[in-house]
Formats: structure tokens, C-alpha cells, sequence
């Protein structure tokens, strides 16, 4: 006759899920390096932010970025934000600016940039994923307003409401 099959105790999900976890332990998994739009951050930092007159089709920021972003620097920066973006450039420090609507740029990777949302001043660290968003969207203007329990005077018939 033939053998028996020796009971397992680990049911198909839980060995699945153990092999999965050994695959993503910190010794098995590896970093991706970010790109954006094929190309490393360092790629990026040392691009032109224009194409050159002499070859027009060598790759430039200008022409990897968003639509919307390629637009507003095609139309050109407004002599504030050209100042910003100097400062940005020349600091190793925090910048505190009022200029949401300014492109992220590769050249502003890892910089701390405090950006104001109209009540205060919101330090948001540039990261590589940060690449053709504007400075705006990291730093909410609006909260989530949460309202207390009713109470006495909350309204005109809450003087009628028990309290307990």
C-alpha cells in the first residue's frame, strides 16, 4: 500500500504569505532607483532647462514636463518667481516663499522650501517624485473643519434639550 502524506501544518495561504514575507525582508528587497519619464535624477539635474538652437532634439526639462508646467515657464516666470527660483539655486538653508505657482524643477531636489498657504509658512522637503507639480500642492490652503457636539446654544431650540 502506499504512504501517507505527512500532515502539513502551514495551509497553502499561510506558506504563500511566508515566502512573500521572506522575498520583502530588507536583505531580499531592492531599492528602485526613481526615474521620471525614463530618465535618473541626476540625468535630469544636468539637462538644459531649453533645447539648444544647434539640436533641438536633445532632451530638455522643458520638454519632459506636464503641459500645464511647460506652459507657464514657456510663457515665462514672472520676475518674482525668477527671484525665488535664485534663491532656490544659490540658499543650502530653508527658502520661505509666497510663490505656490512655481514648477518644481530637478535642480530643487532635496531642498527644504517653506511654502506659504495664506495662514502660514508649510516646510516641504523636494523630492524627486516632486518633479513638474507646482509648489502649491504641497501646501493645502483649506482644512477640514470639525464642528463640536450640540449644546446649549448651538441653536435657537437647544435651550429645550436636556444636557445628560
Amino acid at each position: 500500500m502506499g504512504r501517507k502524506k505527512k500532515k502539513s501544518f502551514m495551509t497553502p495561504k499561510a506558506s504563500r504569505r511566508k515566502t512573500r514575507k521572506t522575498r520583502s525582508s530588507a536583505a531580499a528587497r531592492r531599492q528602485k532607483e526613481f526615474t521620471y519619464r525614463g530618465y535618473g535624477v541626476a540625468e535630469l539635474q544636468a539637462m538644459p532647462l531649453w533645447p539648444s538652437e544647434e539640436d533641438p532634439s536633445a532632451p530638455s526639462i522643458i520638454t519632459l514636463l506636464p503641459a500645464r508646467a511647460r506652459r507657464s515657464i514657456a510663457r515665462g516666470i514672472s520676475p518674482e518667481g525668477e527671484h525665488a527660483m535664485t534663491r532656490i539655486r544659490n540658499s543650502t538653508g530653508v527658502i520661505r516663499t509666497h510663490r505656490r505657482d512655481l514648477p518644481i524643477l530637478p535642480e530643487f531636489v532635496s531642498r527644504t522650501i517653506s511654502v506659504h498657504n495664506g495662514h502660514k509658512f508649510i516646510e516641504i522637503e523636494i523630492k524627486a517624485e516632486m518633479i513638474g507639480h507646482y509648489l502649491g500642492e504641497f501646501a493645502p490652503t483649506r482644512r477640514n473643519v470639525t464642528h463640536s457636539g450640540p449644546g446649549v446654544g448651538a441653536t435657537r431650540s437647544s435651550s429645550n434639550v436636556a444636557l445628560k
